[in-house]
Parts: C-alpha cells; structure tokens; sequence
C-alpha cells in the first residue's frame, strides 16, 4: 500500500450477493459527505464485489461516487471475506481503513466522529457493535440470547484494558489507521481466520497499536440476517469460535430453561395437590412455605436468566421472547461445535470454509 496517503479516510465494503441490503448501506454512507468532508476529494467509497452473481455491482456502480473493485479468485488457504478486504485495501488511499458490511446503515457524521474518537483514545483500531435489527419471532427470540453471552464473555471494559489477554471487534464496524494496519499485517495475517475481525483485534493487542470496542446504537446499525434459515447458517459457523466450549454453554442454557419452566410445575402441584395435608393437617404451613420458596428461587432464577440477556443491548420489547429461543440456540451451539470440530468445514454464501489447527 501507498504509505502516503492521500485522503482522509477510505470505507471499504466486501460483499458477495448483497443487492438487497448494500443499497441502504450505500445510501447511508453517501450522506455522510458535508463541508470539509466531500466524497472523492475528502474520503472514499470502495465497494469490494467479491464474485458476487446477482445485481450487487450494478447497484453499486448506480452511486455517484463509489468505487467497484473486483476481487478476483479466492486465493488458497484463504476466506472468501478476508481476500475481499485485503484487495479493497491495496486500492485505498486514506489515512484511515474502515471495513464495514453490506447489511450496515450508517448515521450521519459518524465516519467524522469515528475517527475522531479513536485519535482521542490513541487508539489503531476502533471497533463497534452495532444496534442489531431484528424481524420475526425466531430473530427476537435467539439474537438477544447470544449477544447477551458475547457481551459477558468479550466484556468491552476488558477489551479496551492494555493489561487483559481479552480482544474483540465487530467487522460490521471496524476502523483502522493505515499504519497499525500494515504493522498487524492486515487481512493477510489473518486469511484463513473464519472470525478474521477478532483475530485482528487480538493482533492489535498483541502488536499494541491500541484497541478501542464498544456498543455504540448512535453510530451504526445493521440487519444481519433476512431469514431464519440464514440465521442458522451464519451463527453455526461462528459459535463455536466465539465461545470456548460450545457444548458447554448449550448444556447450562437448557438447563436455565428446564428451571424456569419446571419450578413453576412443581409450585403448582404442591398448591394444588392434598396428600400432605391428608397425611397430617399440621404440616399444611410447611407445603405453603415450601411454594413460597420455590416462588422466591424462580424469581431469582428469572432475574438471573435476563440480567443476561439484557447485556445483549435489544431492547425488553425484543428479548423478552429469549426464553423460547433457548433450544432454537442450543441447537446452533452443539451445530457449530460438530462442524468446526468434527466435520472441519463450514458454509457461507455458497462456499465450504476449511477449518485449520
């Protein structure tokens, strides 16, 4: 890359069969052009297309402003995504590199704020977690579950603390200064990484060019997922990687679950069941406090079940139907750790992903 920079900033989109999201997202970037930040003189738009079959370029090209780059053919041992990234960052020219994806809309102003930001922390990376969109039951009921237990295992307090081994980033949403960029190696470090944003936000700690993540609604929103079938796709080849025992954390939500909805069984048949009290009239008191109990352990159980959930940042609106996503999300989580791990192979956008190591 050209260490002289000659803009300001370069956004950078791969996307591959994106026609019916990158429009919004496009649109949202344009806007962000005012005085003293002009589209192609100030900043720049690189639109990767990567191989892409339906209408993504055309749309693309139909953007005054935006520059199409093809990708070419994925190289060995690489991702798709990570080959797309890396060639719309040999043809930027900004100062700074933000990788954003096609499902992303984008406020006005927040590229400026963005990067002001990170230069007011010290920071080569800034990362965000966008506000999640969500439609339909099943994505009302499973999203706030996992970005619930990705906030409290990637805890941004430990993130953006210099002295913990903990890193993250949210490609949606991932500013890089040129330099810190070149001096983590960029995508190409990270080419055949399936989570090649969190795998860039460890060798931004590991390489201290400092490291900014947090959730930031006012900045970024995206809409993931348009079905539940790519839902299922997409998180069971990224669970697995994102948490340390997949299994694990399926077996500990469902037995969340069988709490909740058991306790409540067992409240209703010691109130309504007579065998007790028939035995000896005095112990009455005892199968009253005894549902008492049993009410108070629920309540705890509950209140610990969406103290969770509620880390995830949607609203109570939307998370209040997690407890009907538990299997739905359990399912994904013993998924994800039987392809990644007995399978060794993955699927995204209609290409099988190898799994190294």
């Amino acid at each position: 890359m050209d260490p002289q920079s000659s803009l300001k900033l370069s956004v950078i989109i791969p996307a591959r069969n994106e026609e019916d999201c990158v429009g919004d997202c496009l649109w949202s970037l344009v806007r962000q052009q005012e005085p003293g930040f002009e589209l192609g003189t100030d900043w720049e738009i690189l639109l990767v297309n990567d191989g892409s079959t339906d209408g993504t370029r055309a749309l693309a090209e139909s953007f005054a402003g935006v520059t199409v780059v093809d990708a070419g053919p994925v190289p060995r041992d690489w991702t798709g995504k990570s080959n797309a990234a890396w060639t719309g960052a040999q043809a930027a020219r900004g100062e700074w590199l933000l990788f954003t994806d096609a499902d992303t809309a984008h406020e006005p102003g927040s590229a400026q704020r963005a990067i002001a930001e990170a230069e007011r922390h010290g920071v080569g990376m800034l990362s965000y977690s966008p506000r999640q969109l969500v439609k339909g039951l099943a994505q009302r009921a499973v999203m706030p579950l996992i970005f619930g237990d990705l906030a409290a295992t990637y805890s941004p307090k430990k993130v953006n603390d210099p002295g913990s081994y903990v890193a993250a980033a949210n490609g949606q949403f991932l500013l890089v200064r040129r330099d810190a960029y070149e001096k983590i190696g960029g995508h190409a470090a990270v080419k055949s990484a399936i989570l090649e944003d969190v795998e860039l936000a460890r060798l931004a700690k590991h390489r201290r060019v400092g490291l900014r993540f947090r959730y930031a609604p006012e900045q970024v929103s995206a809409r993931m997922y348009r079905s539940p079938g790519a839902m299922w796709q997409g998180w069971t080849k990224n669970l697995g990687l994102l948490f340390g025992n997949a299994p694990a954390l399926a077996g500990m939500r469902l037995l969340q679950l069988a709490v909740l909805a058991g306790i409540p069984v067992l409240m209703w048949f010691f109130a309504t069941s007579d065998v007790v009290y028939r035995a000896d009239p005095g112990r009455a008191l005892y199968r009253e406090m005894g549902v008492i109990a049993l009410g108070i352990v629920w309540l705890r159980a509950l209140w610990g079940f969406y103290s969770r959930v509620a880390k995830s940042n949607f609203r109570f609106v939307e998370y209040v139907w997690a407890p009907l996503g538990v299997p739905l999300y359990a399912a994904m989580l013993w998924q994800s750790w039987f392809r990644l791990t007995v399978l060794r192979r993955v699927e995204w956008k209609g290409r099988e992903i190898g799994v190294r190591g």
